[in-house]
């Protein structure tokens, strides 16, 4: 049985590798950064990439799909903003309600941060609850933590599950695979000893905790770096400089902190080496600092495939 899915807001693919791995085949993913969908179509040529402001798509195209998946914007709700929440001109539920209507899924899966469960934001999230629950789905938000799910960093994440009627009894949210990830240090340890660094294994010694939640940023906010203030602080203690990002690994001869390349920076976020990313370092480090973890989108996902083939 063959389940498909349309997803919104794809970013770098983070949510769409992960819900690959479940067993979705994507119908079209909606982007509408072009550094973003050049990363889509670099990874999977397959994908039907549309490149436009989700504002602007018709999903009447995509009628009685089995999931309407997506990362809407986060900034409405992210601490590190004005928290404006619906007054927000970059809040894309209502945009996410409307193509539920147009399209009628099984289900729904929408990913934001953990701003988003702050009690001011209560009524907005009832709002958005009954709203879908007048099309016929019951939903349910679920504080989902990326450790548990081997990722090596702690990574929370707020996600909207919602099923129409008929599936909705037979979702149950994914559970921690019970193993501790891998450390910074045992993460990292082969790239940072790829040009040779002597200090590589001491360092790895040191970066014996999992990462900080790495910070991508915005179009008008935040760089190649790994944060403000106190993630840069959180960084430090692990034996990484947060100022900014290297092109490549240090060299033999290296004293003092090293920084992340982007290839580091996306394996902490549980994308595999294979996965390339368009654009120079601060377009590509955006796209990975923003992203859904896969192996959270993962579970989640098969999850909601039991639920449509409603196995107890």
């Amino acid at each position: 049985m063959q389940f498909n899915s349309l997803e919104i807001c794809a970013g770098a693919g983070g949510q769409a590798l992960g819900l690959e791995r479940a067993g979705f085949v994507h119908t079209a993913l909606v982007e509408i950064e072009p550094p973003a969908c050049q990363t889509l179509r670099l990874n999977r040529p397959h994908w039907n990439v549309i490149e436009t402001d989700v504002r602007q798509f018709d999903g009447s195209a995509y009628q009685n799909i089995d999931l309407l998946a997506g990362g809407v914007p986060c900034p409405p709700f992210s601490k590190a903003g004005k928290q404006l929440g619906a007054e927000d001109e970059r809040d894309l539920f209502p945009e996410a309600i409307r193509l539920a209507k147009e399209t009628a899924p099984k289900a729904i899966m929408l990913e934001n941060v953990r701003g988003l469960l702050d009690p001011k934001f209560k009524e907005y999230r009832e709002h958005i609850t009954q709203q879908f629950a007048d099309l016929g789905y019951l939903g349910d938000w679920k504080l989902l933590y990326a450790a548990d799910f081997g990722v090596s960093q702690l990574r929370p994440r707020v996600i909207f599950v919602a099923l129409q009627q008929e599936y909705a009894p037979f979702f149950k949210w994914p559970e921690s695979i019970g193993i501790a990830p891998p450390t910074v240090g045992e993460l990292l340890l082969d790239l940072m000893e790829q040009d040779g660094w002597s200090q590589a294994y001491k360092w790895h010694l040191g970066a014996n905790q999992i990462a900080p939640t790495l910070v991508g940023g915005s179009k008008k906010h935040g760089g190649a770096d790994l944060g403000p203030t106190r993630s840069k602080r959180a960084w430090a203690e692990l034996g990484i400089d947060g100022s900014g990002l290297w092109d490549s690994p240090p060299p033999k001869d290296f004293t003092g902190m090293p920084r992340l390349t982007a290839r580091m920076a996306a394996r902490i976020q549980g994308f595999p080496d294979t996965w390339q990313f368009f654009g120079k370092k601060t377009p590509a480090y955006r796209q990975i600092g923003n992203a859904f973890p896969p192996p959270v989108a993962e579970a989640v996902g098969k999850q909601i495939i039991k639920a449509l083939k409603k196995e107890s």
